[in-house]
């Protein structure tokens, strides 16, 4: 994955961003909402790669959703702490929460240090990380020292650090609290796993969660859109609501990478849809 530099971040979206991008996001219409679980729906921003800070802001706003974890497309790792408060200040304006980013990798202790500060600067609650084993001792002391929530997340069949939720868990049960997962269903299911078992039994360390559904429960499913692949995704939501969670659960939409609005309108709808009939039931 090509690394999004500052330079050219800032090049692309200018001084126009903070200008245009509250005119741009019009409220999404009232559809009787249901009455909200105890988490909140939300959008992991790699669902827009291939899209500016503008039009990323702009297709959140009409699914919706108040709640945004930024991938560095939308704000570099490298970007100045004037230049993340100032992106800061557009989503907010925007009626948006920048409640977290990621995935960030952490391979030195230069990249930790960069990634909490860009947090703080930024005001997340969250950092979605897949830090390297020798540096998650290090991670624990920066959760105590910023108060920001450490989630890891599950990369599925093929992943060398974390295939599963289970083998982040294990890593970090004895550290702080703070230190926990970010449960990414779509990789869970790939590798064979129903993700609402992870989720009950590592509650307490959940954080996030990155919803999705995939075409087959093997290495080779890919993201289709949510109620169309094998998650029993009634049951994942009934699962939350049973445990009580009350984080933030964001779509992260693969697939589409070039027009992805039509699919993730079908994924959040469907997920909506569901949310309204269990709390008919």
């Amino acid at each position: 994955m090509n690394k999004t530099t500052r330079r050219n971040f800032f090049k692309l979206t200018g001084a126009a961003v903070a200008a245009s991008s509250v005119a741009l996001c019009r409220p999404a219409q009232n559809a009787g909402e249901a009455v909200k679980p105890g988490f909140e729906l939300g959008m992991a921003s790699y669902t827009f790669r291939k899209f500016n800070l503008e039009d990323t802001i702009r297709m959140t706003k009409r699914l919706g959703l108040t709640r945004i974890a930024f991938k560095s497309f939308h704000l570099p790792m490298d970007a100045t702490q004037d230049e993340i408060k100032r992106v800061s200040s557009v989503v907010k304006e925007a009626g948006l929460e920048l409640y977290g980013c990621g995935v960030v990798y952490m391979k030195d202790e230069q990249e930790v240090n960069q990634a909490f500060e860009y947090a703080k600067t930024a005001g997340m609650k969250v950092m979605i990380g897949v830090p390297n084993h020798e540096l998650l001792d290090m991670v624990n002391q920066k959760v105590q020292q910023y108060d920001i929530n450490l989630a890891i997340h599950n990369h599925g069949p093929g992943d060398k650090l974390y295939p599963s939720p289970e083998s982040a868990y294990e890593k970090i049960k004895d550290m702080d609290p703070r230190m926990g997962l970010c449960l990414d269903i779509g990789h869970a299911m790939r590798i064979g796993i129903d993700p609402s078992e992870p989720a009950e039994k590592f509650k307490e360390r959940l954080h996030d969660i990155h919803i999705k559904d995939v075409s087959a429960a093997t290495a080779e499913g890919r993201t289709v859109e949510i109620g169309r692949g094998v998650i029993d995704i009634p049951k994942f939501l009934k699962t939350l609501i049973k445990i009580g969670y009350a984080g933030t659960t964001s779509l992260e939409y693969e697939k589409d990478e070039n027009d992805p609005l039509p699919g993730a309108a079908e994924s959040i709808g469907y997920l909506r849809g569901v949310l309204e009939m269990l709390n008919r039931a």
